[in-house]
């Protein structure tokens, strides 16, 4: 890959370090990211856009950089790559105050439709029906995704019995603004990961909020503590406050692992630690809802309030 990315884009460099589906080096004392396309030609183009709002508005995102024939994209090995060059600290951390400012600098509008997320639902519902067909297929073996897939399964739909119902009650006023998101927050989060464009999306806010608050449970921080301050910080409406607590419901964090694990990245023990927390989490589940209700009556859970 050193040779192609030398070619490609006039560098010199002696070396690359393969993170899977991302290069890394320094050229001339600047820190480069050579990483693998998932998006669609699409959705680059509006992400680019998106990046030079952001910057004309003062906001600073990380530069996507042309290659020598003044392309974004450079195929190698049949794969689509672009290099990424990040400004700043990478880990510069960006608590919750700083999500909330950045997510609400950008609104969508009809240039940035090919970024819009907002069918979590089927998408929940689909990703869960490929699961199960997976399983049935290829789980053979694997005894602690054999083992578990069935609970998480079961929470998965809950979250989407729970959110099919929160859009029915408010059909009429279920239309909360849809701001800057990510496809994914983790805790912590990073200059890094936050401010590249690649992983913009256009969703409501409390996506970013939840995954971020989800991610710091299983990290073994005080996530109920990251709740009450995203509650005292914005005044979000009864609709946008069981759509927080249905993506809170639903197990991302176990399923995003074990897409790697089906994918051969990450190996089958890392779900063990997610396991282990699932009373844990049942128990924070509990207290979200406690504290949400504070703000306004969302719907429960019975099993989930029942809990001893």
């Amino acid at each position: 890959m050193k040779d192609m990315i030398n070619y490609y884009y006039n560098f010199n460099i002696e070396s690359v370090e393969d993170w899977d589906t991302i290069y890394t080096f320094e050229w001339q004392k600047e820190n480069f990211y050579f990483v693998l396309l998932k998006r669609s030609e699409r959705e680059l183009m509006d992400l680019i856009e998106v990046s030079k709002e952001l910057k004309i508005r003062g906001i600073e995102c990380h530069d996507l950089i042309l290659n020598k024939f003044g392309k974004l994209i450079t195929n190698i090995y049949e794969a689509n790559y672009i290099l990424i060059k990040p400004i700043g600290d990478i880990y510069e951390e960006y608590d919750l105050p700083k999500m909330l400012k950045m997510n609400n600098t950008l609104i969508l509008n009809p240039n940035k439709s090919n970024l819009y997320r907002n069918s979590w639902a089927k998408l929940w519902s689909d990703k869960i029906d490929y699961f199960e067909y997976q399983v049935h297929e290829l789980g053979k073996g694997k005894e602690i995704i054999l083992d578990s897939f069935s609970y998480y399964v079961g929470l998965g739909e809950n979250a989407i019995s729970y959110l099919n119902n929160t859009n029915r009650k408010y059909k009429k006023t279920g239309l909360d603004r849809v701001c800057l998101s990510h496809r994914r927050i983790k805790y912590p989060n990073y200059k890094l990961n936050y401010l590249n464009p690649l992983s913009f999306i256009f969703d409501l806010e409390v996506r970013d909020i939840a995954e971020y608050i989800k991610s710091a449970f299983f990290e073994g921080e005080n996530a109920l503590s990251y709740l009450k301050e995203s509650l005292a910080i914005t005044r979000f409406s009864i609709y946008s406050l069981e759509l927080l607590y249905a993506r809170l419901l639903y197990p991302s964090y176990y399923f995003d692992i074990y897409e790697k694990i089906m994918n051969e990245e990450e190996e089958e023990e890392k779900l063990i630690s997610i396991i282990e927390a699932s009373d844990d989490y049942e128990e924070f589940l509990k207290s979200a809802y406690i504290e949400i209700n504070k703000y306004a009556p969302i719907e429960g859970i019975s099993w989930i309030l029942d809990k001893k």
